[in-house]
């Protein structure tokens, strides 16, 4: 047997009737083919599933979402609003005025409401008619591929095409397009709908753009405004912010560069209670940093006041405890947020608040020095029809990754088949919490 390939045992433990030590019931062998940890029992993941599929360019995106109790009444322009709203703000591209994104649900869902198997989305890409012939699925007319023939520093170019063996850059820049994350907005809109029976909303605003920064705190009221409105901008909530960022947007469209920024996430009237520190992959903290990192070119995330608290006292720090009985989901009360409203992994019963720091879009206009694939001599990037700037979209985006977790998490708290029994367990748990 080869060295990688040897088997471990596992032990398992339970305690003994008679005088209550562990003692090992079951010896497992577990090898590269024998048992995984989801095949005994533990697989964090299994509450909710969901993945995606299609390239920017090919014919569609496809989003698989399994684990939604049947019986969640499923609003179709609602999800059709959340995908329009990724594509809204100042500073996109080309690529908006020709995609129209609706969602075409293929199962899962008839009649109106989940039924409780796999929900598969489809979305059409409406510009595949310009790249029938140089992205075909048989081999094609191999004069008609379109070469991305310098990587782009900053894009998955490079790796990728290193890590798959890929002479040119083409098929890497196809999967790990942000265009992606328009198959993770529908989704994310079903689960949204899903936190929504249980009163939970969860929208996002841009802070900065650029070196424009909104200083002031911006309440749950205002974010919520924002998505009424038929007009987005840049998704600020300040007008007089929103105009300085617009003006960042400006100089580097002169000046054919791009720009990144930061939003915010709110998930609001979440209880306290979903996560848990019992397992490091199990925090609630972790899961939603890695949900919202897993977004093309978001670069760090912060929880609450985290880069900030950094730096300070912890007495500046930590939100104090009070009581003032018939208030929220318990009646404990905080007179600050820093912590995000999550504390030791575990939500606390305030806004959960998570923020995405973008970097700027790699395409650029005006393209920095790269390296021919085949040549290897010294010449400019590729360029492709980008953005210049997509804040607020990427901030729509993470509202769907935000949504896919606490839905998870909700999921793996109160269980369900059916929303009837999911309601029902989730009542039961805030009655619980009223009489703590």
């Amino acid at each position: 047997m080869a060295e990688n390939e040897q088997q471990q045992t596992a032990i398992i433990l339970t305690k003994d009737g008679n005088d209550g030590y562990a003692r090992p019931q079951k010896i497992l062998k577990i090898g590269p083919n024998s048992c995984r940890f989801s095949d005994i029992g533990y697989n964090s993941s299994t509450m909710l599933r969901y993945f995606t599929s299609g390239e920017s360019h090919g014919e569609a995106l496809v989003a698989f979402l399994s684990g939604l109790p049947a019986g969640l009444k499923v609003d179709q322009k609602f999800i059709d609003r959340e995908l329009w709203r990724r594509q809204q703000g100042f500073g996109r591209g080309g690529r908006m005025k020709i995609e129209t994104d609706t969602a075409h649900i293929l199962s899962g869902v008839r009649h109106g409401a989940t039924i409780g198997s796999p929900i598969s989305v489809m979305l059409q890409n409406r510009d595949w008619k310009n790249w029938e012939e140089s992205l075909p699925v048989e081999s094609g007319d191999p004069d008609k591929h379109k070469r991305v023939a310098s990587p782009r520093p900053g894009h998955a170019d490079l790796a990728g095409a290193l890590k798959y063996n890929f002479s040119e850059a083409r098929y890497v820049l196809e999967r790990a397009s942000a265009r992606e994350s328009a198959a993770r907005v529908a989704i994310g809109a079903l689960a949204k709908l899903f936190l929504q029976a249980l009163g939970i909303e969860v929208l996002s605003h841009v802070i900065s753009v650029g070196a424009a920064t909104l200083e002031q705190p911006v309440d749950w009221q205002r974010i919520r405004a924002l998505w009424d409105k038929d007009e987005v901008l840049l998704n600020c909530a300040d007008k007089e912010t929103e105009q300085r960022m617009k003006a960042e947007v400006d100089r580097v469209l002169r000046t054919g560069d791009s720009v990144g920024g930061v939003f915010e996430v709110v998930a609001h009237n979440v209880p306290p209670g979903l996560g848990t520190y019992v397992q490091w992959d199990e925090r609630l903290d972790a899961l939603l940093a890695a949900a919202v990192m897993s977004l093309q070119a978001v670069k760090a995330v912060e929880i609450g006041v985290g880069i900030t608290a950094a730096a300070s006292a912890g007495s500046a720090v930590h939100d104090e405890i009070g009581y003032g009985a018939e208030k929220g989901f318990t009646g404990f009360t905080r007179p600050k947020n820093n912590a995000g409203g999550i504390e030791g992994g575990v939500s606390n019963g305030q806004e959960i608040r998570v923020r995405g720091y973008l970097k700027p879009i790699s395409t650029l206009r005006r393209p920095l020095q790269s390296v021919d694939f085949a040549s290897r001599e010294p010449v400019k990037a590729a360029y492709e029809r980008s953005d210049v700037c997509v804040v607020p979209a990427a901030g729509v985006a993470a509202e769907a990754m935000v949504a896919l977790t606490m839905t998870r998490v909700a999921l793996e708290k109160f269980g369900g088949d059916s929303m009837v029994e999911t309601l029902r367990n989730y009542q039961g748990y805030c009655q619980q919490l009223k009489k703590y």
